[in-house]
């Protein structure tokens, strides 16, 4: 049995099989994932977890780097791990014309494990540490970004509210995002559960934060209200604002 699977193909079977998902290049511009690294080696034809752009204390006090460390080195690396697999058995199933009956499993496991690793890399890269600690983290939205949450909201503290209030009620765990929906040219704020189940084919990412128990619950235990004002302060708007001209370019 080969299982052995080539970048196009590899990014061929994710894309087809989880089609609602946030950020896949089968529903957003290719400008969008550009500088995505979502870590793929050719020597091996799997994917691997990509570092962090930064120090696991560098986005103290918000989030503490215990939470960090764990949260990247074994909740995201466990979703890598799950997407190479699912990739393989659906490349089995395949070659070896095998029973279809396990398809429908392994197509539910790649949904889940590719929107983990995907909704992750957008959430690191998503923020910065705090300009106290010499990153660009926190503040407020700047130029076309700014003026189109002002139009599309009514005002950025509008936005603010709304953006954690949607990510504060998600049922159990889940993410909440800022996409942008390219028929209506809008922005919208919309809840994920999980990490695929909810968010509509032709959303395209640019905002998402993680309110899996996991993201928070060491320093804030309970208090996912607290969590979310603490993330307000590290997120890296001019990451959200080049989304935002790719998507809209």
């Amino acid at each position: 049995m080969n299982t052995n699977l080539t970048r196009r193909q590899a990014i061929t079977t994710m894309s087809a099989a989880t089609a609602g998902l946030a950020g896949l290049a089968s529903i957003a511009p290719a400008s969008t994932l550009a500088t995505l690294n979502l870590g793929f080696d050719e020597s091996t034809s799997e994917y691997t977890l990509p570092d962090l752009p930064y120090a696991y204390k560098a986005l103290s006090p918000h989030i503490d780097p215990i939470t960090m460390t764990i949260h990247h080195t074994k909740h995201h690396a466990g979703y890598v791990k799950g997407l190479n697999k699912a990739l393989k058995q659906l490349h089995a199933i395949r070659s070896e014309k095998a029973d279809p009956g396990t398809l429908q499993h392994w197509q539910r496991q790649l949904a889940f494990h590719a929107g983990g690793h995907i909704n992750h890399t957008l959430f690191w890269e998503g923020m910065s540490p705090d300009k106290n600690n010499g990153g660009v983290g926190g503040g407020d939205p700047t130029g076309s970004l700014a003026k189109a949450i002002t139009r599309d909201f009514g005002s950025i503290e509008k936005f603010n509210w709304q953006f954690k209030a949607a990510a504060k009620s998600v049922e159990g765990s889940g993410w909440g995002w800022l996409i942008y929906e390219p028929i209506s040219k809008r922005l919208m704020i919309t809840q994920m559960q999980n990490q695929q189940d909810m968010m509509f084919a032709g959303a395209i990412p640019l905002l998402g934060v993680d309110v899996w128990e996991h993201a928070y619950y060491l320093s804030y235990q309970n208090r996912r209200g607290d969590y979310l004002n603490a993330f307000m302060n590290i997120i890296n708007w001019p990451e959200i604002q080049r989304r935002y001209n790719a998507a809209t370019t």
